[in-house]
């Protein structure tokens, strides 16, 4: 069964950091490009970062700069690393894994950026 977990969402103030994890299990991690997503109340829901195995990235324009993706192939694990955060970035945020067996989705997780 395949599984991923996203955590490290929460409040924070804008321009403060948060570093979301995504914790896959019941998929061959290294094979699968990895992304985060995300939906605001609204709105469709829309790329943030994407990551392949070799560790080659891709980012929505409005976050380039700002934040970053990484993987862990040892542990299972997709990062994101959001910096200078902005109330736009309030969303919930959803980790997927994307591969030739298909893609799955997590459940995700909140973040919400307000003073």
């Amino acid at each position: 069964q395949v599984q991923l977990v996203e955590s490290g969402g929460g409040l924070v103030q804008p321009g403060g950091s948060l570093r979301l994890s995504c914790a896959a299990s019941g998929i061959i991690f290294r094979l699968y490009v990895m992304g985060w997503y995300r939906q605001a109340p609204g709105k469709q829901r829309e790329l943030v970062a994407t990551i392949r195995s070799s560790g080659s990235t891709n980012y929505a324009d409005s976050v380039k700069g700002r934040f970053t993706i990484s993987r862990d192939n040892a542990k299972n694990t997709v990062y994101l690393q959001m910096n200078s955060l902005k109330p736009e970035d309030t969303a919930v945020y959803y980790c997927k894994a994307n591969g030739v067996r298909g893609e799955y989705w997590g459940q995700g997780t909140q973040v919400t950026v307000s003073s």
